[in-house]
């Protein structure tokens, strides 16, 4: 048997857990640490980041499992975020590969440095159940959005689904918990399911470290939103606001790397 192959198995496994577990905790963030770590195993940016969108679809399965058993999610309300979500995947996936990497994750760090300082900065933010805004205007702010934050999951995958999170807590009324729950799902399952097509057809995948990645980033998902169910929104919203600056850290360091 090959050591090196059992070795490189066991870090992605590992990867894949903990990205997708820190993710299902906190509302998003899986690509800010498994796609870096895929790049930096050697392979491509097309392929790691085709790769990792159809190992992420696994961390939606994960949570869904979990909060559907919870009844977290409103029929009604995940339509609709499909409906104004998908089109921005579509169009974003169009142009992955058009987009100078350098540029475009330094200002994606920053953007999630921002989301992370705003939470912090708002103390009761999400914190406490509300009616959810419902109204027309409020409606259609939070759907030009959710198109926006589709067009850059789909051409960058990286931490997006926090953008989700808040963006639903801030533009709704959503507590943090009920965000989450459906960022995970949602966004998970179905925004990166349709990157992941999309980009299947014009970039490679790594099927060899498929497998392990899957298996990685369903239990992660699963054992992840196990905890950010059973926890306080007071201790979601502060690991959410830890993973968006450190996320965010991590990404503007990238982009001084990809220039080096």
């Amino acid at each position: 048997m090959d050591l090196n192959y059992v070795f490189l198995q066991i870090v992605l496994f590992l990867t894949a857990f903990v990205a997708n577990l820190l993710a299902a905790f906190a509302g998003g963030g899986a690509g800010l640490v498994q796609l870096p770590i895929l790049i930096l195993f050697g392979l491509q940016f097309p392929v790691a980041l085709s790769t990792h969108k159809i190992a992420s679809v696994f961390l939606g399965i994960g949570s869904c499992f979990r909060h559907l058993k919870e009844k977290s999610l409103n029929l009604k309300f995940s339509i609709f975020i499909l409906f104004t979500g998908l089109p921005g995947v579509y169009f974003g996936s169009k142009i992955a590969l058009e987009i100078p990497s350098n540029i475009s994750i330094f200002m994606l760090g920053v953007l999630t440095i921002l989301i992370g300082l705003y939470s912090l900065n708002n103390k009761n933010l999400g914190i406490y159940k509300e009616k959810f805004k419902k109204n027309l205007l409020n409606l259609i702010i939070c759907g030009f959005g959710l198109f926006a934050i589709g067009f850059i999951n789909g051409s960058l995958s990286s931490g997006t689904g926090l953008f989700v999170t808040l963006w639903l807590v801030k533009s709704l009324g959503m507590p943090y918990d009920i965000a989450i729950a459906h960022t995970l799902v949602l966004v998970g399952l179905f925004w990166n399911g349709a990157g992941a097509i999309t980009l299947s057809f014009s970039g490679k995948i790594m099927i060899e470290w498929l497998p392990t990645l899957i298996l990685g980033s369903f239990i992660g998902g699963l054992i992840g939103s196990h905890l950010s169910i059973k926890s306080s929104n007071y201790l979601v919203k502060k690991v959410f606001e830890f993973v968006s600056i450190l996320m965010g850290l991590s990404l503007i360091l990238r982009s001084a790397l990809i220039v080096l």
